[in-house]
């Protein structure tokens, strides 16, 4: 154990620990994990009887982070760590050291190591009383429903002795909480959807009702089991429920034929989950199914029945050098920025810590945490089945539950790393989704460029950019979830949507007004999809410090008058949002609205506060009525931005448990009535975004990706462009750098990048 002299007092440094406190749980914390919550179960009935809905990191408050990466692990910054306010509830031994002496730099560089905060051989010997540094145990936080009795607990256990089996002990946890959740559902698990699914099929009525249109074939027939949401009283989350939507594939030489190109319509079942009941199976009308659409399927040509284009050639991605990125574990360094990769079950891919290296102003954080937390997707057509379909992806199933593994060269392009999640299955067993998380670089493009017209000169940079993805599938649709960093300080989050529509069922000659017809029989609802970003803001701010403030900006007109004798002066508009009720925004495209987090202790060289601006992208609002009774579970999506003062228990706009939800406005709505202070605070941004999706026959059978966002740009964060130290791109060899080479000159004698003259070009194409 080394040691350090502080302010006349010996503070000892503690074992390195094996694992951050913000890297995901490993398959033995999982497992330690659920055994620990299995073992406390009353009786060996309701052990049995456990399911396991999510198994997670119970992330640290944020001071144990700074202490862990002041101390523990590179880049040492011990100067920056803030300890924690004395606890008056602790006793001594319990409250965090104070930090070593300040002759220690807040140095970026990973040359410090732990040695270096050992005390030299002159240094006095710890005393029996000395401090003694060392990090709290990880914690697990698990989410159980019980089949038995249909009841939902929250468990947090530590994990204190998970990795003693490396000194020669035994893997263990210890309980720390546990708590019943009165009338919530958690998110449904594949296992019951596959249950239901089976449920349904063997149902003698349901097999009679799909006689009666012509199906004899259970194996045709697809059920997907959608959450019920939360419409009436028969709806309580005293029973689990789900009502599905069935779809049937046609006999076809296809290897995989797409079912969800015949909805069956006209039967309505409800399911109990937790029995796999059938309480209602009703075929109240016989609409006939679509006929099989030729153009249905998306395999490759020779298997679907068409021909696949002949003239790609193929584009390879070179790095002879290597990535220019660097990982330790969970830990990314790319181009100044530094940052950690989380994973969490609802809502996959997180990025922590994340920081920019200023040179000789040393690493200067942006964002403690940034997530997609949520997703709503409601339907607009008022008819059964349509009316019902607004699923919550991250509170009713989880993006991350439902991500899948990358496929090298089709998901992700160049050289790519890769991360893994690993997290409990249904029973408790832990399950790998390998592959789960990309991270590469792409060339973007020309990141700045002038020429001087007087000389000649002129001076170019490529943009590089770092890509951090997961992509998940919920039923019939496709979530590509990315997170950009730029070496200008730009960050970029974007949502690629992609998969097949969810269809509906239409009468020979019948128009839909809520719709897309498709095909014959086949017709696509209008519907809007939904995300909210959670993104805890650190701008400027070392650890500890809550010293960031909200500014809208607004593009205003100059009035006419004798400031204004051209007519044609405006101005940017600032105004400071100071609490939660001022927080709540939304977006004005006609204004050029946009918003800044700034610090506001830390000033620029113009001396204005240093500042990140979020700038949103294509967006929208809900087109449903007020009193719409998805509305209910759904009430933040009346707002494109809210801003929240930190609060640990503060995760998901609509609260935790969305699934079945009786209560009105839960989450962001009835946080935001306590109208707390949010001007110099550890601020919170919750922004949501959204596309009206009108389909289109293009979308059909398989959704080219539309693509939805918004930007991190630093604003006055940097006393100059940060990219203007970019070196300029010179190859020697294009052969060996995979530089650009022109292509060979056609049989005209002319090169595809020598541009043709006008009166070589033909008149008609």
């Amino acid at each position: 154990m080394a040691s350090v002299k502080s302010h006349s007092k010996v503070v000892s440094i503690g074992r390195t620990p094996l694992v951050h406190p913000l890297d995901p749980l490993s398959p033995a914390e999982v497992s330690v994990a659920v055994a620990t919550v299995r073992a406390a179960g009353a009786t060996p009935e309701l052990r049995d009887a456990m399911r396991f809905i999510e198994v997670s990191l119970n992330e640290p408050p944020k001071d144990v982070v700074a202490l862990a990466d002041a101390y523990f692990f590179p880049p040492y910054q011990h100067s920056v760590y803030i300890p924690p306010p004395p606890n008056p509830l602790l006793p001594p031994s319990k409250a965090f050291p104070p930090p070593p002496s300040s002759t220690h730099p807040a140095s970026t560089s990973s040359s410090l190591s732990p040695s270096s905060l050992v005390a030299s051989p002159s240094a006095s010997s710890p005393s029996p009383k000395a401090s003694v540094l060392r990090l709290p145990p990880r914690e697990a936080r698990l989410v159980t429903w019980n089949k038995l009795t249909n009841q939902t607990a929250v468990w947090v256990v530590e994990l204190a002795e998970v990795h003693a089996s490396l000194r020669g002990g035994h893997h263990r946890g210890r309980v720390k909480s546990s708590h019943v959740m009165e009338d919530v559902q958690p998110p449904m698990d594949a296992v019951e959807y596959a249950e239901c699914e089976a449920a349904v099929k063997a149902h003698p009525p349901f097999q009679e009702a799909m006689r009666r249109r012509g199906v004899d074939d259970m194996e045709l027939v697809m059920v997907d089991a959608w959450c019920v949401g939360y419409f009436s009283e028969a709806d309580h989350p005293s029973r689990r429920l789900a009502k599905p939507i069935v779809f049937c594939r046609c006999p076809s030489d296809c290897s995989l034929d797409n079912g969800y190109a015949r909805p069956v319509e006209g039967i309505y079942v409800t399911v109990d989950m937790q029995t796999m009941a059938i309480i209602k199976c009703e075929d109240q009308e016989l609409i006939p199914l679509p006929p099989p659409d030729p153009l249905r399927n998306y395999t490759p040509g020779a298997d679907r029945g068409g021909v696949d284009r002949s003239d790609l050639k193929p584009i390879k991605i070179e790095q002879p050098d290597g990535p220019s990125f660097r990982v330790a574990g969970y830990a990314v360094e790319w181009q100044k920025w530094s940052f950690r990769v989380g994973f969490t079950p609802k809502e996959g891919l997180v990025l922590h810590s994340l920081a920019y290296d200023d040179g000789s102003s040393g690493r200067r954080g942006i964002a403690h945490r940034l997530s997609f937390c949520e997703m709503v997707v409601p339907y607009g057509d008022p008819n059964d089945p349509h009316y019902r379909k607004n699923a919550f992806d991250a509170g009713e199933d989880g993006l991350g539950k439902n991500a899948h593994s990358l496929k090298k060269g089709c998901d992700c392009l160049g050289l790519i790393r890769y991360f893994d999640a690993h997290m409990s299955n249904f029973i408790g067993g832990v399950e790998t989704i390998e592959n789960v998380v990309c991270m590469h670089e792409e060339d973007h493009g020309m990141l700045w460029k002038h020429v001087d017209w007087r000389s000649g000169h002129a001076e170019v940079r490529r943009s590089r950019r770092l890509v951090l993805s997961f992509v998940c599938t919920v039923a019939n649709y496709e979530y590509g979830f990315f997170w950009y960093l730029y070496q200008d300080g730009k960050i970029e989050a974007q949502v690629k949507l992609t998969g097949i529509l969810s269809v509906g069922a239409v009468r020979d000659g019948e128009e839909r007004k809520y719709g897309t017809l498709l095909a014959p029989g086949l017709y696509a609802p209008i519907h809007q999809h939904f995300f909210v970003a959670r993104m805890d803001m650190a701008v400027d701010c070392r650890p500890g410090e809550k010293s960031n403030q909200v500014v809208e900006l607004n593009v205003r007109m100059e009035k006419e008058g004798p400031h204004n004798p051209h007519a044609n002066a405006f101005y940017a508009e600032e105004r400071v949002l100071r609490t939660e009720g001022e927080g709540m925004r939304d977006v004005d495209p006609l204004a050029a609205r946009h918003w800044l987090v700034q610090n506001t202790r830390a000033v620029n060289r113009a001396g204005r506060p240093t500042a990140y601006k979020l700038v949103p992208g294509s967006n929208c609002l809900p087109f449903a009525q007020p009193e719409a009774k998805f509305l209910r579970r759904a009430a933040f999506l009346k707002h494109n931005l809210w801003v929240t003062p930190y609060h640990p228990e503060e995760r998901f706009p609509g609260g935790e448990f969305p699934n079945q939800n009786p209560r009105v406005g839960e989450g962001l709505p009835l946080w935001v009535q306590q109208n707390r202070p949010i001007d110099n605070a550890d601020v919170v941004l919750w922004y949501v975004f959204g596309l009206t999706h009108v389909p289109r026959l293009e979308d059909w059978p398989v959704m080219p990706c539309e693509y939805l966002g918004f930007c991190l740009m630093p604003h006055g964060f940097f006393n100059i462009s940060p990219a203007v130290d970019v070196p300029p791109s010179e190859p020697e060899s294009p052969a060996e750098t995979g530089a650009s080479v022109l292509v060979p000159t056609n049989s005209s004698g002319n090169s595809c990048c020598t541009r043709t003259p006008d009166a070589a070009l033909p008149s008609k194409l």
